[in-house]
């Protein structure tokens, strides 16, 4: 049976994973000449590089044409630039083995994928992901077209996110919006609400994080908008707190009556509803919650574009 369409999924941050929570809370980037800057955690989950070892990500991002290796890599001498840059890879002791490198998460799914397209030669594939998952979803693409994988892009029917954090700067946005904007827009970002994750790292004048792609934002009585921006971006600013505390407490409410409102099969969970009460005091990481963005997706009441390109 010749398949049309597979499906590649990352997962979220996991609760109790320390390497996760790690990975979230790192704001630091890694530079690419005329690329832009890239988010140096999520770069490092997918297993292209290491913080303690800047030549490790210059070895895993260099163009698929280059032909030296790691130890090569290794021998260029750092710059007086910044020394998270292609242009200041300092040497490390830390080398990785060439038979660890198709063991890591990028090179295992790019393995994997290509076997599949060879065996499905009519298939499209989506690749998709929550929280953490979503931001490891768009850096696949994004490292794709870094190492020159063009036969890859062009199987791409979309990069479909939730919840996801900002990955990189301008600069990088732009270089990715000539490879998921044409012909058709393939890269979405699903926000639910008042969601914390997709306004983080900050989108200011210190740290230059800034979202690309197309926003689909849902409000807690899941309208759907298109926007390119959600609200109040960095979640900030007391004219927003009022209402998100407010917002809250419907939430909960709202929770309680899913089932009655919409069917048995919408019913909360003791979990999902431990959130809720949870998001009384901290509202932006309760609506972060997985439940907000299906039900948003199964109930959404205004469609102003669709969700594939296929």
């Amino acid at each position: 049976m010749d398949a049309n369409l597979i499906l590649i999924s990352f997962r979220g941050t996991e609760s109790f994973d320390a390497d996760d929570w790690c990975t979230d809370a790192d704001y630091s980037w890694y530079e690419i000449p005329k690329v832009g800057k890239l988010h140096m955690g999520f770069l490092e989950a997918l297993g292209l590089g290491n913080r303690e070892d800047t030549a490790t990500f210059h070895y895993h991002l260099r163009k698929k044409s280059t032909k030296h290796t790691y130890s090569e890599a290794a021998e260029v001498k750092p710059s007086n630039s910044d020394a998270h840059s292609e242009g200041s890879v300092g040497i490390g002791n830390k080398g990785i083995p060439p038979e660890m490198v198709e063991m890591t998460a990028y090179h295992m799914v790019r393995k994997k994928l290509k076997t599949l397209l060879e065996e499905h030669k009519n298939a499209k594939y989506i690749v998709t992901g929550h929280s953490l998952g979503g931001a490891l979803a768009i850096m696949f693409p994004i490292v794709l077209v870094l190492n020159e994988e063009m036969k890859l892009i062009q199987k791409l029917l979309g990069v479909y996110t939730f919840g996801q954090p900002r990955v990189g700067n301008r600069q990088l946005g732009r270089f990715m919006e000539a490879h998921l904007d044409h012909p058709v827009p393939k890269y979405f970002r699903v926000v639910y609400c008042n969601d914390l994750v997709p306004r983080v790292p900050y989108d200011d004048k210190t740290l230059l994080y800034k979202h690309f792609g197309v926003c689909l934002y849902y409000d807690s009585f899941f309208i759907e908008q298109r926007m390119h921006e959600e609200p109040n971006k960095n979640d900030l600013g007391i004219t927003y707190l009022i209402p998100e505390y407010l917002n809250a407490v419907w939430e909960l409410i709202r929770s309680l009556t899913m089932e009655y409102t919409y069917g048995p099969e919408y019913k909360e969970g003791w979990l999902s509803i431990l959130f809720r009460v949870l998001g009384l005091a901290m509202p932006g990481v309760a609506a972060h919650c997985p439940t907000n963005y299906i039900d948003s997706v199964r109930l959404g009441k205004l469609r102003v574009i669709q969700m594939s390109s296929y």
